[in-house]
């Protein structure tokens, strides 16, 4: 079984941990992480476009110019939506772009989405990170140490820890959530998924003892 080292905030290796991507799922279904990212995608959509249609645009209702005799076109108001400045013909309103998948599948998505991580080599594991207050500067310096500060990460804790969500949201490219509010999209937007070793335990027993039983066979 492979190991991941286990890091310090130094970045100095402090363990190992075994873990490998079927301890999460059996294998990666691409067509299942793709439906669900969409999905996450489509209900973060606030669907609040709108335009016009002729009779909601500005504009006198006037008959442009005589029906015959011009040699132009027929045309009615300046309002019609073939001229310049008319209203949409086929006017679009504000709709919802939400839709739900299910629980289950989306459960499995995400264990997938980490399973990738794992498997990619896109996984850091440190052994503690807590502040007694909130720490930018601090925080910086533990991702410089764990090698991860050139590209996106996602940091995962075991609980909501205030100080470790302060100490982050200010740095370009870094997101925090808890273990249990992680899913396909957060997991797969990141580059690295740097994630606290009790963090890592709590998402492995919740992995469901079927999935842990064929892992182990």
């Amino acid at each position: 079984m492979p190991k991941l080292n286990i890091l310090d905030r130094k970045g100095n290796k402090v363990g190992t941990y075994n873990v490998e991507p079927t301890d999460f799922a059996p294998s990666i279904n691409k067509q299942l992480l793709h439906d669900a990212v969409v999905m996450y995608q489509a209900n973060a959509r606030q669907g609040t476009h709108r335009t016009k249609n002729r009779g909601e645009v500005a504009g006198s209702t006037r008959k442009l110019y005589k029906q015959k005799g011009t040699g132009n076109a027929r045309a009615g108001t300046k309002r019609s939506g073939t001229r310049r400045g008319g209203g949409h013909i086929h006017q679009i309103l504000p709709r919802d772009y939400g839709y739900s998948m299910p629980r289950k599948a989306l459960q499995l998505a995400t264990r997938m989405a980490i399973a990738s991580k794992i498997q990619d080599d896109q996984i850091v594991i440190i052994d503690d990170l807590k502040f007694d207050a909130p720490k930018t500067k601090e925080m910086a310096h533990i991702l410089k140490n764990v090698g991860v500060q050139e590209s996106s990460v996602l940091v995962a804790t075991s609980g909501i820890d205030v100080n470790v969500y302060k100490s982050g949201r200010n740095i370009e490219g870094v997101s925090i959530s808890p273990a249990s509010d992680l899913n396909a999209l957060t997991v797969l937007s990141a580059k690295h998924l740097l994630v606290t070793k009790a963090a890592l335990d709590l998402l492995k027993s919740k992995v469901p003892q079927k999935t842990a039983a064929a892992a182990a066979n």
